[in-house]
């Protein structure tokens, strides 16, 4: 499972000119999903993302958490997130997994994430063309890999 975190000022989601989804401060999450992937995945990057204190404290030091600023956060599939160039100009998306495995864990790892936060979150369609607008914070741009735990 492999995240982007973008730390925002604002974001929303739109499908067919529909805003499924807003929020001021806090993360847009573009979430890639494995056919490896699994409870265990999110378990673990749901715990991260909601303690990494990537947020300035009152001194302007990144040093507090979406917990701690009770930010919000929009969960956007991604398949692109695994695309491999190692060879030729077209990306292969072989290691990102199909929907019947794909649309399970996202729809788990938003629980997860909405548990742990204590509040809904927003979201994109999955396999929908979404047109995803956000004003990065910072700018404050992360990835994080599960299977890079180590």
């Amino acid at each position: 499972m492999r995240v982007v975190l973008q730390l925002v000022s604002k974001a929303s989601v739109t499908v067919n000119d529909k805003k499924l989804s807003a929020i001021e401060e806090g993360l847009l999450i573009l979430l890639g999903i494995e056919n490896e992937d699994s409870q265990e995945d999110i378990d673990w990057l749901t715990n991260k993302i909601v303690n990494l204190r990537i947020f300035n404290d009152l001194e302007g030091v990144m040093n507090t958490s979406l917990l701690d600023t009770e930010g919000d956060a929009i969960v956007v599939s991604q398949f692109t997130l695994h695309a491999s160039t190692k060879k030729g100009n077209r990306p292969s998306y072989i290691k990102a997994a199909r929907p019947d495995v794909a649309i399970p864990l996202y729809e788990a790892f938003i629980v997860a994430l909405e548990s742990k936060m204590g509040k809904k979150v927003g979201t994109g369609e999955f396999g929908a063309d979404m047109k995803v607008e956000l004003l990065n914070d910072g700018p404050v741009t992360i990835l994080i890999d599960t299977k890079d735990k180590t």
